[in-house]
């Protein structure tokens, strides 16, 4: 039997804007996870042995690191007019 209508994998461009999406899908949860992680640490430190600095410098690598993923993942992820088949 042929099976010529069915291909058996999917085109390179769109199995990679599939993945892209499932990235952009992502990203909101890492972002939470990664924002909620050190926040016990933050309360633990009572005492001055342990600075908050660490943690500010974290947030704010963290956070940038972020919006630079959002950055590559607009410029990556289909247009409207790409995702038409017409």
């Amino acid at each position: 039997m042929s099976e010529q209508g069915n291909p058996k994998f999917l085109d390179v461009k769109s199995y990679r804007r599939k993945r892209w999406i499932d990235a952009a899908r992502i990203l909101p949860l890492v972002g939470a996870i990664g924002i909620l992680m050190p926040l016990p640490f933050l309360f633990l430190a009572t005492d001055d042995a342990q600075p908050a600095l660490p943690l500010a410098i974290y947030f704010f690598v963290f956070w940038l690191a972020l919006i630079l993923a959002a950055f590559v993942m607009s410029y990556r992820l289909p247009r409207e007019d790409d995702l038409t088949d017409g």
